[in-house]
């Protein structure tokens, strides 16, 4: 089978030769410092490119993504150009921080020389008690033609000239933008005392996604594999708010957005939420949902083969392949490949699994461990 054979397969729920693997997206990527180890263990010298600023992500290279096995590969919408993101220096607490102001004005900021990510140094709604002055703030536009431009173009050639699957990368992230806006305490608040905040909130979050998958998927829809969106909905014990809130304010969101990406492209819908999502699958698979990641498998009710069982019917799990928190990066190459063995018995069986680790290989990971990761689902 070809890269994209096995994965087409695999997200049919039947049983391709041997499990397809993933690396290089936003939530199955790899940090830059683990990225650097795993080059300097190969003994390869090549310049680091970063795909992801905030997760400090690197783009693995053609010769690392063939070295793993990897069937994967990523297009991504470009920036607006009416809201270019901006990066300064500047010092917060008297230390120096790297800045990056987002195109919804969100701040995010990693201390200089050497810090791993960027984080939320500003809010700019966090003061916002009103809905007219959430109706005032300067939202973007998510169809702004100039993220698009080259799109169409660029994933017809790959497909014309890899065999490769071909994935978007995150998008959608409905809800999860209103709390960077605000504020993770604050959002919480108002979602609980203030909900007529929240929905004005959401309806221009939905908006700008909805104007985003039509310009996106006008353009690579014909040529994608899997439309990938998220929105963490849970945390390690369970959801982050009630499931009656999930389906009252953000679950008729998300099902228009969802409507609108399956009528725009005939791609399987990925889902991204950390956490012990369990109680929320059947709300996800309601609306549309083909696939879910990063499948958290050390969080509460989050076991494989119970999930494999009450849910493979129906989703494609992509991810769970290797703990993250645990195993893949205190355990032994030997620890690894155990979990890998496991997580693959789990998962495999009849198809309807995608292997990656369980959300990003963080920068501690030893590079030995990654190999021992990718060769032992490879073989």
């Amino acid at each position: 089978m070809t890269s994209r054979e096995r994965v087409q397969a695999a997200l049919r729920h039947e049983e391709p030769d041997r499990v397809p693997l993933d690396l290089g997206g936003n939530q199955s990527g790899i940090h830059r410092g683990a990225y650097e180890a795993l080059l300097c263990e190969l003994g390869w010298d090549e310049e680091v490119a970063i795909v992801d600023t905030v997760q400090q992500l690197a783009q693995p290279s053609e010769a690392v993504l063939d070295r793993l096995g990897i069937d994967t590969r990523y297009i991504r919408a470009k920036g607006a150009e009416s809201a270019p993101v901006r990066l300064a220096e500047e010092t917060i607490r008297g230390h120096p921080y790297l800045s990056l102001t987002d195109e919804f004005g969100v701040v995010w900021s990693r201390p200089l020389p050497d810090g791993k990510y960027h984080d939320i140094t500003h809010h700019p709604l966090a003061g916002a008690t009103t809905v007219a002055e959430i109706e005032a703030y300067p939202w973007p536009d998510g169809g702004d033609p100039t993220r698009f431009a080259g799109l169409a173009e660029e994933a017809a050639e790959f497909r014309a000239t890899t065999d490769q699957a071909l994935s978007t990368g995150i998008s959608g992230v409905v809800y999860e933008t209103c709390w960077y806006l605000m504020g993770f305490a604050r959002f919480y608040e108002a979602l609980a005392i203030e909900p007529h905040l929240v929905e004005a909130l959401l309806e221009h979050t939905l908006q700008y996604w909805l104007d985003f998958e039509a310009g996106f998927l006008g353009a690579v829809g014909p040529y994608v594999d899997v439309v990938m969106v998220g929105d963490d909905l849970a945390g390690q014990d369970g959801p982050l708010f009630s499931p009656a809130l999930y389906r009252r304010l953000v679950k008729p969101r998300h099902a228009k957005l969802y409507e609108l990406i399956h009528a725009k492209t005939s791609a399987k819908l990925w889902y991204h939420s950390c956490g012990a999502i369990r109680p929320l699958l059947p709300d996800l698979i309601e609306i549309g949902v083909d696939v879910i990641n990063p499948v958290q498998v050390s969080a509460r009710g989050m076991d494989t083969a119970e999930l494999k069982r009450e849910f493979g019917r129906d989703l494609v799990f992509w991810g769970g392949g290797s703990d993250t928190q645990h195993v893949l990066p205190y355990g032994t190459p030997e620890d690894v490949r155990a979990e890998v063995r496991r997580r693959k018995g789990d998962l495999a069986p009849g198809g309807g699994f995608v292997f990656t680790a369980v959300h990003n290989i963080q920068s501690d990971v030893p590079a030995a461990n990654v190999l021992a990761m990718y060769d032992e689902a490879r073989g």
